[in-house]
Formats: C-alpha cells, sequence, structure tokens
C-alpha cells in the first residue's frame, strides 16, 4: 500500500456537522450566569395574564388577547416617559447649550416618533376581536377603565397637555379619578418643567433673533410688508375685473395675517385663549429655523421641531383610532368606567389636546423665498459657529 493511501485510510472521516460552520460556536450558558428568561424577568411578565372571565368560571378566548394588547401599551408607555425624561434632564440641566447634544435630543425623540407608530398601529390586532366576543367579557372589566392609565396620564403632562384644556371627565377634574399615590403623582408631574416649555425656552435663545445682532424679526416684518405693498401696487395698474377684486381683497387679508403675526399683544391674548401654546420669543425662533432649516446650525434643530409635530399627530391618530375601535366595540354605551364612552373620547381628537399646535400653524406664514432676509456668511457667522461646553458635553450625568 503506498504512503499515500496509508495516509488516506487513517484520516478520520468526517461528517457534515463537522463541516458546518453555523456549529462552531461555544454555549456559553451552560457555564453559568444569567439567562434570557431571568435577564428579562419572564416569568413576571408571561405570568400577569389574568382573566377575570376564567376567575369567575367562564373563560373567554378573547380576553387573554386584549389582556395582552393593553399591557403591551403599557410597557411602550413605559419607555416613551423613560426616553422623554431623559430628554427633559438634558434640557433641564443646561446640557442643551452644547449643540452636541442636540443629535442626542433628536435620536430619542424620535425614537418616541417611532414607538407611538407602532402604537397607533397596534390596534389593528386589536380589531381582529368583534364587538361580540368583546361583549362576551366586557362585564368583567367594570369599573376598570382606560382612562385610568396613570402612565398616558403622565405622559400627557410631561409633554405639555395644559390642564385647562382637557376635556372634563363626567364633569370632574381628570386627577379626582386617582386616588393616594398616583393623584400625588400626577400633581408632581404637573409642577414639573414640561417638554412643552423647554423647548419654548430653547426657541427663545435662537441665533439670529438678537436686536443688536442679525434681527431677524424686524428685518422679516420690513420685508413682508414691502412685498405685500409691492403686490398691491402692482393689482392697483391692472384694468378693472373681478379677478383685480379677488387679488386685492387676498393681499389685504395677507396684510391683516401678518399685522396680526408681528402684535405682541395680539399673541399674548390668543396664548391667553389657549388658541397659541409658544411665547411671542419662541414663535420668532421656530419660524427663523423653519425658513432657515436648508443652513447647517438649523438643520438639526428643524428635524426636531418636525419630529415634536410627529409626536402630536401620532398622539392624535392614536385618540382616533381608539375612538374608531370604541365605537365599533361598544356603539354609543357608557365606558366601563363611567364616562359616556364614544362621546366622551370623541371630544379629546381636537387641537386642545395638540401641545405643539404653533409649530403647525408656521405653514400659515410661509412667504415667498425672496422676501425672507437674505443672510451673507461673511457677516452672519452664527449659521457656522455652535456653543459648545466641554464639561456639558462630556458629563457624567448624561453619559447615558
Amino acid at each position: 500500500m503506498s504512503d499515500w493511501m496509508r495516509l488516506f485510510k487513517n484520516k478520520p472521516p468526517t461528517t457534515e456537522e463537522e463541516d458546518d460552520a453555523s456549529q462552531r460556536g461555544v454555549n456559553k450558558a451552560s457555564k453559568g450566569g444569567i439567562i434570557y428568561g431571568d435577564y428579562l424577568q419572564l416569568d413576571k411578565i408571561v405570568s400577569a395574564q389574568v382573566l377575570q372571565s376564567e376567575l369567575k368560571g367562564n373563560k373567554i378566548h378573547d380576553e387573554h388577547l386584549f389582556i395582552v394588547t393593553h399591557q403591551a401599551y403599557e410597557l411602550w408607555f413605559k419607555q416613551i416617559l423613560f426616553e422623554l425624561d431623559s430628554v427633559r434632564e438634558i434640557f433641564i440641566s443646561g446640557h442643551v447649550r452644547d449643540e452636541r447634544n442636540m443629535l442626542k435630543v433628536n435620536n430619542r425623540i424620535h425614537r418616541i416618533v417611532m414607538i407611538f407608530r407602532l402604537l397607533v398601529d397596534q390596534f389593528a390586532v386589536l380589531e381582529t376581536m368583534t364587538a361580540l366576543d368583546f361583549f362576551d367579557f366586557r362585564e368583567y372589566l367594570a369599573p376598570a377603565s382606560g382612562f385610568q392609565s396613570l402612565q398616558f396620564r403622565v405622559l400627557e403632562n410631561k409633554i405639555g397637555v395644559p390642564d385647562n384644556q382637557r376635556v372634563p371627565y363626567n364633569r370632574r377634574h381628570y386627577r379626582d379619578n386617582f386616588k393616594g399615590r398616583d393623584s400625588e403623582m400626577l400633581l408632581a408631574t404637573e409642577r414639573e418643567p414640561t417638554l412643552l416649555k423647554l423647548v419654548e425656552e430653547w426657541l427663545e435663545r435662537t441665533p439670529g433673533l438678537e436686536a443688536d445682532g442679525f434681527n431677524f424679526w424686524e428685518r422679516l416684518e420690513i420685508n413682508i410688508f414691502d412685498g405685500l405693498n409691492q403686490e398691491m401696487e402692482k393689482i392697483e395698474k391692472m384694468p378693472d375685473s373681478e379677478e383685480k377684486e379677488e387679488m386685492m381683497a387676498e393681499v389685504v387679508k395677507q396684510k391683516e395675517l401678518f399685522t396680526s403675526l408681528f402684535d405682541e399683544k395680539r399673541h399674548d391674548h390668543l396664548v391667553s385663549k389657549g388658541e397659541r401654546r409658544l411665547s411671542y420669543k419662541a414663535l420668532q425662533g421656530a419660524l427663523m429655523i423653519y425658513f432657515y432649516r436648508e443652513e447647517p446650525r438649523f438643520q438639526v434643530p428643524f428635524q426636531l421641531l418636525t419630529s415634536l409635530m410627529d409626536i402630536d399627530t401620532l398622539m392624535t391618530k392614536w385618540r382616533y383610532n381608539h375612538v374608531c375601535m370604541v365605537h365599533r366595540m361598544i356603539g354609543s354605551k357608557a365606558g366601563t368606567g363611567g364616562s359616556s364612552g364614544y362621546h366622551y373620547l370623541r371630544s379629546t381628537v381636537s387641537d386642545r389636546y395638540k401641545v405643539f399646535v404653533d409649530l403647525f400653524n408656521l405653514a400659515t406664514f410661509l412667504v415667498p423665498r425672496h422676501w425672507v432676509p437674505k443672510l451673507n456668511p461673511n457677516v452672519h457667522t452664527f449659521l457656522y459657529m455652535a456653543e459648545c461646553c466641554d464639561s456639558s458635553y462630556c458629563s457624567s450625568e448624561d453619559s447615558d
């Protein structure tokens, strides 16, 4: 036998399993330490679905879906609050003055947006249950009600839903439906700086608003009224016609709109009525970011303002989907917690619950680009010189 054949004969046979690269890992869990179920405390989570219908001796299948879906909502509310608190802390601590931290703020706000998208879509799962399926176990829920979701009420408070804009719950203050520590927590969150208030203070510091600097607001006012006057002069030269009258009426209407915009007392009056939420200075900052969103320093702030509007939009969609689902499930019956049900929920789908409504209304004040005050990069260097503070940026308090 040749040496080559002897070598081949003595070589141990290979198996397909030995050659499988996907099987070359090492099972570290067998050596001890925390494992998946323990890390996530799944024993608590998966055993938390207690069917009231089953306890009453009449187990209804779809109650399990109802419980899991609402527990999932509450877990996501917890994550939203976790992200929101971290963002608020960055603003409260002053770390937001270091503009490098704005990327962190944007990321976390965007994460909240994505969670809300998921929550809006989650209704589709719950709607696989029919009205009759829900009716089978609804009697076991009373007096429990979605209105009693403490986390959602805390979320509304921390974002900035105004107390005086809330729809009363059975003619009572919403907090009256919570007792003890829950009521105390809600009262405490009402007294904390809201995301709206913190964003307002940040907008008031928008570079370029300074009267002794670029003075954006005064320049914008001059340019807009110069532009409107030029439009009126052009229209006046046109031959008399119905079209001329309509065009002139539109310009007059625009003049009235912008006269209101540049009237600080008028603005403050609208704030007192709840029709505007931001301060006059903050509105100026928001509009400046809106107009100069393509400039390097304003790109990230513009993305933040867009995400804040996304949160408002998605919360409105969430409320609307909830209204539609309740109407579909119980019609015009009273809610399990004692509210008027569908009719109460429908009243909450309005601008009174929109926190950043002023950002939506910025589009009302759009003007032709050539009316926007021109910037000279060689003179107006604030567009390229962001505030930085190493101690703030590297602070261990917000290193998470």
